[in-house]
């Protein structure tokens, strides 16, 4: 595989959620050795920069970046079922405990 680069930082760790994906990127000569960035899956616009000093940072970064993306798909899903079934909703039987 060919490596990736971008600014100047060599692409070492991605993650994909949904259409998006988070990368790390790592440059010994820049004054901050690391960044995430996000990018839509498939193409090269790296957008949305995070600075990091060290990687233990930026590999926790590059976690929460994905995690929130997560959270907002399906608080997006959610939303959806919602609107597409409100009387399902409604209907839904509620557990009562036997007496």
């Amino acid at each position: 595989m060919e490596k990736e680069i971008n600014a100047g930082y060599t692409i070492t760790d991605r993650l994909s959620v949904g259409n998006a994906e988070f990368v790390i990127g790592q440059s010994e000569s820049a004054p901050a050795k690391f960044v995430t960035w996000k990018v839509k899956k498939g193409e090269k616009d790296y957008y949305w920069g995070h600075y990091c000093n060290d990687r233990l940072t930026a590999l926790e970064d590059l976690c929460n970046r994905a995690l929130d993306e997560v959270h907002h798909l399906k608080s997006l899903r959610q939303e959806q079922n919602v609107g597409e079934n409100p009387a399902r909703q409604n209907g839904k039987k509620k557990s009562v405990p036997e007496r």
